[in-house]
């Protein structure tokens, strides 16, 4: 009892001493320092020059780099007509009352009176509802589904929502910064007369509020949001409804030769037609709910621009300017700390608690920042005729990978990779193979650009550094240097960043956010020691480290590839100098490469379908030597590869026509020989080969422990019940070796789909529903343990 009574009083002290450390300032004084973060910002939207070239050119707004950011909640006496110490103190009623909203149109009417409807109204269409049909109930139908729709706007309810949401934001947000120039270019779209099309990640239920609000107050109207129905009650999706929402009617998903499908799918297309014919602006979310599991592509945000896609190709509008969009946040304000939720619906009790609990805890906890990026908008019509996809030959995962990972090959096929793992629904199924492509094409495009725009938070790269550089912990002093680094690191990459100001602020606030998974632990020499707490803690800091990996993704790539090349010459744990000896050829380099981006899901990737996985070989490569981790070597006896001198000829460029450029003169040169490279020797290069390598280890650590899995899981089963038994196997995992990174959910659906596309799993249908069962071929340990070891050549310890 005494010793159970001294182990108690010591963990009291150690509480009551971090305690103070946290409220204290950390008790240090150190030299505040100014990163170069206002020295340089990279420009992040630019739109796609291949697909798009004369957006690209037009709606680039030349003096977007002088520009600035705005704060979008701060709303003073000054964005008001009126002045004085009243105005200032109802300066956010004010401004909601100014705010432009538009006048309510017949559309109803309009939506009934349209081609569309009236064809199954009149029975034109085989199948459709007006078929041995009274007209006057069919059109009560069709009032019923627009109804589920949306609905009519209510501006003072929409005035009275934006003041409340106006001190909501501000109680709980430091700040919401826009920047003005993107914001031009927007409004430069806006002015062609065209209907605006905004397609978003989705990071928290927030997005569909915090959007309307902010274009609201930038003058462009009323945002009409798509929202999806499974995540709002019905008394929630009524209020929503009348603010802008607009929903899905349950009918469209029937099958196609289902009246009540011919009719919800009329319904929603003229709905469509005549949003966009009256030029309101259109949200569209193009990922899947926060706290869904499964593919990061929404089947529902393709199905919304399926229906903006066809309203176009029919000739109902010209043209659509699509701008992709993005939210970032320093912490996700409805995201668990713990674990991801399944999904359930959002009621408007449920919400009204939540404001409130939140509320209660404000002035205790940190606020957060939050960063909207609007990318460069471009044409719906220029991307279709231009649209150039390396969809020419594609081969399944099992094709590809199956026989290298036997040893049945060694020749990786000259293809792509066929990879789709968002489901076709019905109304996406309506539409002709060739625009289901499309829309897949354009969605996989518009969210590469809205990751590529979206900036880092300070929590993000806090989280990588002390998940994948200092897990064991690391001082503040050497911690405030790193932080720096990697800032600089991020911009110099093309990113940008969501934050600035002075660096020991910035880490202050950082830790400050992220105190439930950190310890600050004082030490004699004066320096505070910042531990990541070990545990489930860390799961979500690698979410959050997640956010900084499109950064990196083609030199993570790299170094992966290398440690896989590098794997059956030199032992894993061999001295840095050891592994600079061995060449390393371009074509191995390449094959490497090939087979790790095979083997990644194309969620993670997000490659543009305009660019071939072997165009992105050779940008990760060049990416390796530009960050000095690879040198160009020449093989002892052959001629420098700089020599172009001493190139032969070939006949047919000797007696070539001086004006004849059909052909490239490069291509004629006799083939020089391959390339060799070696990693590079400086102090730096170790450690950063190893944080390239770990930023990858949570999706490859989880891939090869489902291959160890494979011989202990439960089959046949369902694909719920099969995720379940992983998730179990790598908590326990985790729990023995610490690798609490890999014990994600989503990580682990990944994997089972990545191995169902490998043909480790196969589905087969059952009267209970799909089940899994384990392939033929990797019944065998011997198979299992080859696979275990062809995904663990590319994981570094």
């Amino acid at each position: 009892m005494l010793e159970a009574r001294h182990q108690t009083q010591q963990r009291n002290t150690q509480n009551s001493q971090e305690t103070s450390l946290w409220s204290s300032d950390f008790g240090m004084k150190l030299e505040a320092v100014t990163p170069f973060l206002g020295k340089y910002r990279p420009f992040v939207s630019r739109c796609c020059q291949t697909c798009t070239p004369k957006s690209w050119e037009s709606l680039f707004h030349r003096s977007i780099m002088d520009l600035g950011f705005c704060n979008v909640i701060l709303v003073k006496e000054q964005n008001t007509r009126f002045r004085g110490w009243l105005v200032r103190r109802l300066c956010y009623f004010l401004w909601s009352l100014e705010q432009h909203i538009p006048p309510r149109q017949d559309a109803p009417q309009k939506i009934v009176e349209s081609t569309g409807v009236q064809n199954v109204i009149s029975g034109r269409i085989p199948g459709g509802a007006g078929e041995g049909q009274v007209p006057g109930l069919v059109k009560k139908e069709v009032q019923r589904i627009l109804g589920h729709i949306q609905a009519p706007l209510r501006p003072f309810l929409l005035r009275l929502f934006s003041w409340a949401l106006l001190r909501f934001l501000n109680c709980v947000f430091l700040n919401v910064q826009l920047h003005k120039g993107q914001m031009k270019m927007v409004h430069k779209a806006a002015q062609a007369g065209l209907p605006l099309v905004l397609l978003s990640t989705h990071k928290s239920l927030l997005d569909g509020i915090l959007l309307p609000f902010v274009l609201l107050s930038q003058g462009l109207g009323v945002l009409r949001v798509a929202w999806d129905p499974r995540t709002c009650s019905p008394t929630l999706r009524a209020l929503l409804k009348k603010l802008g929402g607009l929903f899905l009617p349950p009918e469209v998903n029937f099958t196609l030769d289902s009246p009540e499908g011919v009719l919800a799918r009329a319904v929603a297309h003229a709905a469509m037609e005549q949003l966009l014919v009256s030029r309101q602006p259109l949200l569209i979310f193009l990922e899947e709910p926060p706290g869904a599991q499964g593919p990061r592509l929404s089947a529902l945000g393709q199905t919304w621009l399926g229906l903006v896609v066809q309203a176009v190709k029919v000739g109902v509008i010209p043209d659509a300017m699509l701008v992709p969009v993005a939210i970032t946040y320093d912490l996700v304000p409805d995201a668990p700390c713990d674990v991801y939720h399944a999904l359930t619906p959002l009621g408007l009790w449920t919400g009204a608690l939540a404001v409130l609990r939140i509320l209660r805890c404000w002035g205790r906890s940190p606020r957060v920042c939050v960063r909207v990026h609007l990318a460069q908008p471009f044409s719906l019509q220029e991307y279709t005729i231009n649209a150039r996809s390396c969809w020419g030959s594609r081969q399944t995962l099992e094709q590809l990978l199956q026989p290298i990972v036997l040893g049945q090959c060694t020749v990786v096929p000259d293809t792509e990779k066929e990879q789709e793992w968002t489901p076709a629904t019905g109304p996406l199924l309506a539409l002709k193979e060739e625009d289901q492509l499309l829309v897949r094409r354009l969605s996989r495009h518009v969210l590469n650009a809205s990751v590529t725009s979206s900036a880092v938070m300070s929590t993000a790269i806090m989280a990588t550094l002390l998940l994948f550089k200092h897990q064991k912990g690391v001082f503040l002093s050497q911690l405030l240097g790193e932080f720096s680094w990697l800032t600089e690191e991020t911009l110099l990459r093309g990113f940008d960043v969501g934050f600035s100001g002075q660096l020991r602020c910035l880490v202050q606030h950082t830790l400050s956010l992220l105190r439930a998974h950190v310890a600050l632990l004082r030490i004699h020499q004066g320096d505070l020691l910042v531990v990541p707490r070990p545990g489930p803690g860390l799961t979500h800091l690698a979410r959050l480290s997640a956010e900084l990996l499109p950064a990196f993704l083609s030199e993570a790539v790299g170094a992966c590839a290398v440690r896989g090349l590098l794997a059956g010459r030199v032992p894993p744990e061999g001295p840095w100098e050891l592994q600079g000896i061995e060449l390393l050829s371009q074509d191995k380099l390449y094959r490497q490469i090939l087979l790790l981006l095979h083997l990644l899901p194309q969620d993670l990737l997000l490659l543009q379908p305009c660019q071939s996985s072997y165009c992105y070989c050779q940008e990760v490569l060049d990416r390796l030597i530009q960050c000095g981790l690879l040198v160009a070597e020449e093989t002892p006896g052959s001629r420098p590869a700089c020599d172009t001198g001493r190139q032969r000829l070939s006949a047919k460029l000797l007696w070539k026509p001086s004006g004849d450029f059909t052909d490239s003169d490069s291509d004629d040169f006799e083939e020089a020989e391959g390339r060799y490279f070696r990693l590079s020797q400086q102090s730096r290069c170790p450690d950063f080969f190893l944080f390239l390598c770990r930023l990858l280890s949570p999706l490859l650590k989880a891939f090869a422990q489902a291959a160890a899995f494979l011989h202990q899981g439960r089959l046949p089963d369902t694909e719920s019940g099969y995720t379940e038994q992983l998730l179990q196997f790598l908590q326990a995992t985790a729990q023995e070796e610490g690798f609490f990174e890999c014990a994600d959910p989503n990580l682990a659906i990944s994997a089972i789909w990545t191995f169902r596309d490998l043909g480790v799993l196969q589905q087969m249908p059952s009267p209970a529903g799909p089940m899994l069962y384990l392939s033929p071929t990797f019944t065998s340990r011997e198979n299992q343990e080859k696979l275990e070891q062809f995904i663990r050549q590319f994981v570094c310890s």
